[in-house]
């Protein structure tokens, strides 16, 4: 048994979630994936996966030698392609997380720019708001938004992630402009779904009067379209610069108690390892730095 071959065939295989996506990705058989996998359990003199018709479960074993395997296999491709090239030029599939507003609108040019200074790093770019599991379905990186919570993970932060409360002049012009706080209980406001789990703290305690629910508000779970509503005259929404800020710039919003704003959250760059950590992450983690300006540029409206 080939140690190296059968402990990438394991990682691949948590990663992938089956044998069968693992033997595609490895480019070789499902049956040999297994063979490894088997050969790797007994060999080590413990189970590794509980297998079931449906998927494969880590053992307790399983699981404390998955962390271990991942950060030798970091560390040899590392190493190869650091003396493959003096210039120990990052390479290899960066997969990153991202939210899905920010990216749309922020990171295309980031990610050219990247890979015109490390033409040899390819981007599997996932866009989801939720908060993935690094590790577990085996990102490199993930972009995430909030306030910064204790975490076996490292996190840097990348720019600072400015709220505001915004409506469209015709909005103000029909239902009064709010002058303070506690005006705000008789307006229309368009909820984002996720505030409370990115800003940790709630908007709703923040907006003196409103209950959970609301006769007139909108709720979803992506701020563009919030955005979009408040444009057109839909109400009033608390969402972040990077996405209200061209808008304010152009006059179709109007920022509203400004000295009332919440407490900025902020934009961090999320990845499992400090040592050990590939070329391609430690590359694009430190391109991330002043990238988007100070302040960023979305901020450059006032």
């Amino acid at each position: 048994m080939d140690r190296l071959d059968a402990m990438r065939a394991f990682v691949t295989v948590v990663a992938e979630g089956s044998f069968t996506r693992a033997a595609e990705r490895l480019a070789m058989s499902p049956q040999l994936v297994s063979k490894y996998v088997s050969q790797l359990e007994k060999h080590l003199g413990v189970r590794l996966l509980n297998r079931t018709t449906r998927r494969i479960h880590l053992t307790e074993a399983g699981t404390a030698y998955h962390q271990r395997a991942q950060q030798v296999l970091v560390e040899i491709d590392d190493m190869e392609h650091q003396l493959g090239d003096l210039q120990t030029q990052a390479r290899g599939l960066l997969r990153i997380s991202a939210p899905v507003s920010f990216a749309i609108r922020h990171l295309a040019p980031l990610l050219s720019d990247f890979q015109q200074a490390h033409p040899a790093v390819g981007i599997d770019l996932q866009l989801n708001d939720r908060k993935v599991d690094i590790v577990e379905e085996g990102f490199d990186i993930a972009l995430r938004i909030g306030h910064l919570k204790s975490s076996s993970l490292i996190a840097k932060r990348v720019a600072p992630v400015r709220l505001v409360l915004s409506a469209s002049p015709a909005y103000l012009k029909r239902h009064g402009t709010p002058q303070r706080p506690e005006d705000l209980g008789s307006h229309r406001f368009l909820r984002y779904s996720y505030m409370e789990q990115e800003s940790g703290e709630s908007v709703l305690r923040w907006l003196p009067g409103r209950g959970q629910h609301h006769d007139g508000d909108m709720v979803s779970n992506n701020g563009d379209i919030l955005v979009e509503a408040a444009i057109a005259g839909a109400g009033i929404a608390l969402q972040p610069t990077f996405i209200a800020g061209a808008a304010i710039k152009a006059g179709r919003l109007k920022v509203l108690l400004p000295e009332h704003e919440p407490k900025p959250m902020s934009l961090y760059a999320v990845y499992a390892h400090r040592q050990l950590l590939a070329s391609k992450v430690r590359c694009f983690v430190d391109f991330l730095e002043g990238y988007f300006g100070d302040p960023p540029y979305w901020d450059r409206f006032e």
